[in-house]
């Protein structure tokens, strides 16, 4: 089924409409938001993606609803690892907590514009070379063994300071070192400067468009529908702002989700693979015929992901029980107050 033009126009007024109803009704009145207001709300967005999920089951096809519920899943594991890097980039600036949820929203908005474009972008180049899938599957099984290597030798994460686009965007646009509120600007001496509010809201949205170069190829290996890679893609960073303060603290006993995360892409990479080698083009490969190898289905694809994850979440929670039963301390992610003015 070809998705009609209408649809999608009336699907991105849509994702428009809960992002600017996201700010006016929480984000424009800075405040500091309670674990049931972020509960609530996550909810919220679950919720509305397992009925987008079933509207697609129900009305297009079984087979597109498992689809866009396996993305959404991978996507939304693949985000949860994203708020470690969003926490980092918060400390580093010592945004006033009151003002993080308006870095959150503003930084996810401009992530999901450009990951539209890319969306848009892989489509058509699928559609023009369908063996560009071997490049995903080599890209995705890359980021997997360097995702479990960089884990299991606890490489230290980037300072936010040492990113290149910060260094570049301080040495184009002059920044103060003090916060206006919530504000992106201060006018000082008569001249006006960005503030670390508007640097961090940068710099959230663009490393979130890094993490998209693997994401986006995880889904397109789920399914080669653009319209259910946008709307699962739209439907997990719409309630991550909601999801970073309801998992505010609890990021770091997720201990075991480095490792999770890899399996998945390697094993969604290996689907890509194992599609690319039926659909085979190249003149090299078995005298650019398609290869008869055995194709993984998407409800397999599904029941591996949730397993996965399942088995993530339960082996986190067990090894720091078994670390609290022993004398070990969890320690809860830094907060930062309002200590800037």
């Amino acid at each position: 089924m070809h998705v009609p033009l209408y649809v999608w126009a009336i699907t991105v007024v849509i994702v428009i409409g809960f992002i600017a109803f996201d700010f006016f009704a929480h984000v424009r009145t800075p405040h500091n938001p309670t674990l049931k207001e972020a509960g609530i709300w996550t909810g919220f967005y679950v919720a509305l993606a397992l009925l987008f999920g079933a509207f697609t089951w129900i009305f297009w096809d079984h087979h597109r609803g498992v689809e866009f519920l396996s993305g959404y899943i991978t996507e939304k594991a693949l985000s949860v690892d994203n708020l470690f890097v969003f926490a980092l980039i918060i400390g580093a600036f010592k945004i006033p907590r009151q003002y993080q949820q308006k870095v959150l929203l503003f930084g996810i908005a401009m992530a999901l514009f450009f990951r539209g474009i890319f969306i848009w972008a892989g489509a058509a180049v699928i559609s023009a070379w369908s063996d560009v899938f071997y490049l995903f599957a080599i890209f995705l099984l890359y980021t997997a063994i360097k995702t479990v290597w960089d884990e299991a030798v606890d490489k230290p994460e980037t300072d936010p300071s040492d990113m290149r686009l910060i260094k570049w965007l301080r040495t184009v646009v002059p920044i103060s070192d003090h916060y206006n509120r919530d504000r992106l600007s201060i006018k000082e001496n008569g001249k006006r400067f960005l503030t670390p509010l508007a640097i961090a809201l940068v710099a959230i949205g663009f490393i979130d468009v890094m993490f998209a170069f693997d994401s986006i190829p995880a889904i397109y290996g789920l399914t080669n529908e653009a319209y259910i890679v946008f709307t699962a893609n739209a439907l997990a960073l719409m309630g991550l702002r909601q999801m970073y303060f309801l998992l505010d603290g609890l990021l770091d006993r997720l201990v075991y989700l480095a490792y999770g995360l890899g399996i998945i892409l390697a094993f969604i990479g290996v689907k890509l693979l194992l599609h690319a080698l039926h659909e085979n083009n190249l003149p090299f490969i078995n005298g650019g015929q398609n290869v008869t190898v055995p194709e993984i289905s998407t409800w397999t694809s599904l029941a591996v992901i949730v397993g996965v994850l399942v088995v993530t979440v339960v082996a986190s929670w067990i090894k720091n029980k078994r670390d609290e039963n022993m004398g070990g301390i969890a320690l809860p992610r830094e907060q930062f107050d309002d200590t800037s003015s």
